[in-house]
């Protein structure tokens, strides 16, 4: 019953076109009955309201009662009509309306809507920005909309607080501001929360990164090296971040520290994940970035995820963690190796160069807004090391992304990470290059299998760790095929 369409011809403005089934006046005003026998006939708490977890129950409850009012009132009514109006009886009273079908497209990154005044707008994977034909249809609905966000995290969106950062019972990001602090009208922004996230395979068949890079990071991340994901706006840090997690050995603790919840890891790590909260109307309750990484020192992690460092007094806790044994992954704003060391040395972060030495590996992520693809720009280091003004940290880049071939090639030699690793883990370097050629053939593999499900991937790299030798055999058979 539902259809997009992409409209537009190539070199010119494309728009999202949803075509929605019109509903006619009988149609509706029998719609309007059955909400009216809802609201009397099925009782709701107010727990049940503001626990997200009792949504899903709620909505099964009114979906029954829903389906049984109609067949009541339209005796020959069809399975798929009632399929179709109950979904939409939901999507108005438990939901955002129509903009619950952007929801529910996958191809969708994120939702805006402007005002009243104009259509809503749609950022999608492939083609981008792109305009709807769904236009709200006053500034009340929208409020309304921001309102149902609200409750659902127990916050409140009024004049008095116009600003609301929430997420969905989706795990969708909801942001959504007020007039006259929005001089348009009540603006609402969606960023959809991933519903089948990126896996290395996935990277390494898009271009994003080599099997090569990929491997060198799993050695790092087994064996306990700090790494930190830089780069712009939208270039895939988090994603990135998220790719490389599952390297983690699953019998260690991780605590993950977001603003939001975008992580999404397999099932058989051992993982704590905490998220942010912002205070209430009266200023109280607030649980800062800097209260979780303080708290998580406390609850004997082996690795620590922090979603992005922005802050000194995050960076400080993160690298004293770095430095008391604590393997520690994070994502920070810059577009190279050296821009990274900048960053982290300069306001607002202000790190102390000689704390430096603690990440053993930085990975730039960069966006091609032009063509639309991600790739791996930089896999650096950083050198300690002493010039004229004193001590300082140099970058070296060990591999780099080559624009005019749309390849990444070596750059040159690791001067710290291997002697790093050598003397952690008591490998020579003929050890070193065997293992990561090792690491290598098992993601070669996955990726000409095509198993890119994060629940595969994860159980090939739990029986990696339980049993290597069953891992490289199935890796090794590819190759006498």
């Amino acid at each position: 019953m539902l259809n997009v369409s992409i409209l537009g011809s190539p070199g010119h403005s494309k728009s999202y076109f949803l075509s929605v089934p019109k509903i006619s006046a009988a149609t509706r005003a029998l719609m309007d009955n059955i909400k009216q026998g809802l609201i009397s006939e099925v009782t709701v708490s107010t727990k049940e309201i503001l626990d997200p977890e009792s949504i899903a129950v709620l909505k099964k409850r009114f979906t029954t009662k829903a389906k049984n009012l109609l067949k009541s009132r339209v005796s020959s009514i069809s399975d798929e009509t009632i399929s179709f109006l109950v979904n939409v009886l939901m999507q108005e009273m438990l939901g955002l309306a129509e903009i619950e079908y952007l929801l529910n497209d996958v191809n969708l990154e994120e939702i805006v809507i402007t005002s009243s005044n104009e259509p809503v707008r749609v950022y999608h994977k492939t083609h981008g920005w792109l305009e709807t034909n769904i236009v709200p249809k006053n500034e009340e609905q929208i409020l309304n909309y921001s309102n149902i966000i609200g409750r659902r995290v127990g916050r409140q969106i009024s004049a008095l607080t116009p600003l609301l950062d929430a997420h969905l019972i989706t795990g969708d990001r909801a942001n959504a501001v007020l007039f006259p602090v929005s001089t348009k009208g009540h603006t609402i922004t969606i960023r959809k929360f991933a519903r089948d996230p990126w896996t290395m395979v996935d990277f390494v068949k898009n271009k994003t990164v080599t099997s090569e890079i990929l491997s060198l990071i799993w050695l790092c991340v087994q064996y306990e090296m700090n790494v930190l994901i830089s780069g712009g706006t939208a270039s895939g840090k988090t994603s990135f971040l998220n790719v490389i997690m599952p390297f983690i050995p699953p019998n260690q603790r991780i605590v993950s520290i977001e603003d939001t919840r975008e992580l999404q890891l397999p099932k058989f790590l051992y993982w704590c994940p905490l998220t942010v909260r912002q205070p209430n109307p009266e200023g109280k309750g607030e649980v800062s970035m800097l209260d979780l990484l303080i708290n998580s020192l406390r609850m004997r992690p082996d690795r620590i995820i922090l979603g992005e460092m922005r802050k000194k007094d995050q960076a400080e806790v993160l690298f004293e963690a770095m430095h008391t044994g604590h393997s520690v992954y994070a994502t920070v704003h810059a577009d190279s190796v050296g821009e990274t060391i900048q960053r982290l040395i300069n306001p607002p972060i202000e790190v102390p160069r000689n704390l430096l030495s603690a990440v053993n590996l930085n990975v730039v992520m960069f966006r091609d807004r032009r063509k639309g693809f991600r790739r791996t720009l930089q896999v650096g280091e950083f050198i300690p090391t002493m010039d004229a003004t004193g001590s300082t940290v140099k970058p070296n880049i060990i591999y780099r992304w080559r624009a005019s071939t749309d390849d990444i090639v070596e750059h040159s030699s690791p001067i710290r990470l291997y002697a790093e690793l050598s003397r952690t883990t008591g490998m020579s370097m003929d050890e070193i290059n065997r293992d990561l050629l090792q690491k290598k053939k098992i993601i070669d593999w996955m990726v000409e299998k095509n198993i890119r499900d994060v629940t595969e991937v994860g159980a090939i790299l739990r029986e990696y760790y339980v049993n290597p030798e069953i891992v490289l055999e199935k890796a090794n058979a590819k190759e006498s095929d």
